[in-house]
């Protein structure tokens, strides 16, 4: 369910919910749904929920007022989580109508307000009094309590822990070597699963703690302990890019890694702003783009697969990350582009980069972060769409798709495909190559063209 916010069984009010079908699949999922809408289900009784949709409602309002007045309305009612979504600029090619107030009257009469991706935001938070988050483009989710915006953000840049199963005692004692491993410190008994906790109610931590140092592989500990270390400092830059609280705002887990590998919470802080001022500097970003392990470096960008992005330098990872919270990151993207000079990301979809030797791009979606403007690029109707090659360059050396692809460009290079590289960048371009060096594709295999 999107970004654990609308969980099973857990209260959801539609404000604004046309003819209802949202609410329908909804409680489908089996979450608590019901929906109110002036025109269509003003019967409905107005109750406080947990989670309140605002679902493109705001954009179709003409006055100004009564925008925020309806705004201010399902804020209200929010107890957990307002998420409020709206049509964006880069929209505006499929809204046709004239200029009308603050937005655009179409044809069939009905009025949109375009937001800006930073626009949409900076209302939200406006009108609710709280700092807000993109969940994506023209999605924003404004919580009630700053801990449920401060766990949200710490699942996006260090998703949730996931535990080894657990049935006796000697295999709950493997899981919590093995999160020690991962994470560098033993786990509170909070953050363990109840069922694993139980398992081992009957041990004094002095004895848990000694089972796991004489099981426990020193080295991965080490390692564990130096990823949550960067981990930690880039959850703290990236929630002062957003708005920094108190200590004990904190999620347990976050409170617990400063408290493990930082000698206080001032010191975290102090280190992490000084990663978000390394931002700025382009020499040093441009410096990172090189020292990274992963992705494929041009002259003018670093583009890194999804499946890479956390295996970059922390900085860089830092960069993707204020740019999505900015701005939102889109559902559906496979490459990250990450430009060299001033502060721009973009999020490319290519649906079938595993399974096409050369994708196609579908969209592009980018963030030009000095001044939060946001673009947006179909490739749904272009018959000459771009394509990729050297699909490994893009992966971790150790993604197990590499050597394929290797292989693959290896053939490739050695058959002359790659003599005119300007030639290759598109559909039709490729497909003239390949004709000319007498080659054809199957699969992820290169063969020679059969005459005739």
């Amino acid at each position: 369910m999107v970004d654990k916010q609308l969980l099973p069984g857990r209260s959801v009010l539609d404000y604004g919910c046309g003819r209802g079908g949202d609410v329908r699949v909804l409680q489908q999922l089996d979450c608590q749904a019901v929906g109110w809408d002036p025109f269509y289900q003003a019967d409905t009784r107005l109750e406080p929920a947990e989670v309140v949709l605002l679902t493109y409602v705001l954009n179709v309002i003409e006055d100004p007022q009564e925008r925020c007045k309806t705004l201010k309305e399902a804020w209200g009612l929010a107890e957990t989580v307002l998420i409020a979504s709206a049509r964006l600029t880069w929209e505006k090619s499929k809204v046709k109508g004239e200029a009308f107030g603050d937005g655009l009257l179409t044809r069939r009469q009905t009025f949109q307000h375009l937001f800006g991706a930073s626009e949409l935001r900076a209302y939200v938070e406006e009108v609710t009094g709280v700092r807000t988050v993109s969940a994506a483009p023209g999605v924003v989710y404004a919580f009630k309590d700053d801990r449920a915006r401060l766990s949200y953000l710490a699942r996006r840049i260090v998703p949730d822990a996931e535990w080894l199963a657990s049935e006796d005692r000697t295999s709950a004692i493997a899981a919590i070597v093995d999160y020690v491993e991962r994470r560098g410190r033993l786990p509170h008994m909070e953050e363990v699963p109840q069922p694993m906790a139980e398992l081992l109610g009957h041990l004094r931590p002095n004895e848990v703690r000694r089972l796991v140092r004489d099981s426990a592989d020193s080295n991965k500990v080490e390692e564990g302990g130096k990823r949550t270390t960067l981990n930690t400092l880039l959850f703290l830059a990236v929630e002062l890019f957003n708005g920094r609280g108190p200590f004990n705002s904190l999620p347990l887990s976050v409170q617990l890694d400063v408290r493990a590998f930082f000698s206080s919470y001032g010191e975290a802080c102090k280190r992490s702003d000084r990663l978000l001022l390394k931002l700025r500097d382009d020499a040093y970003v441009r410096g990172a783009m090189h020292a990274s392990a992963v992705g494929k470096l041009t002259q003018t960008a670093l583009y890194v697969h999804q499946r890479a992005l956390d295996r970059m330098p922390t900085v860089l990872r830092l960069y993707e990350h204020c740019a999505s919270i900015a701005a939102g990151r889109p559902q559906e993207w496979t490459l990250a582009k990450l430009c060299h000079q001033g502060r721009a990301v973009s999020w490319l979809d290519y649906p079938d980069f595993d399974t096409d030797p050369h994708p196609k791009i579908l969209t592009s979606y980018q963030v030009e972060m000095k001044a939060l403007k946001t673009s947006h690029t179909s490739y749904v109707d272009s018959k000459n769409r771009p394509l990729l090659h050297r699909k490994h360059e893009f992966l971790a050396p150790d993604d197990p798709d590499v050597d394929r692809y290797k292989r693959l460009t290896t053939s490739e290079v050695k058959a002359g495909l790659y003599e005119h590289p300007h030639l290759i960048g598109t559909e039709e371009g490729w497909e003239r190559e390949l004709l000319r060096c007498g080659r054809v594709l199957r699969g992820h295999r290169l063969v020679r063209r059969t005459p005739g």
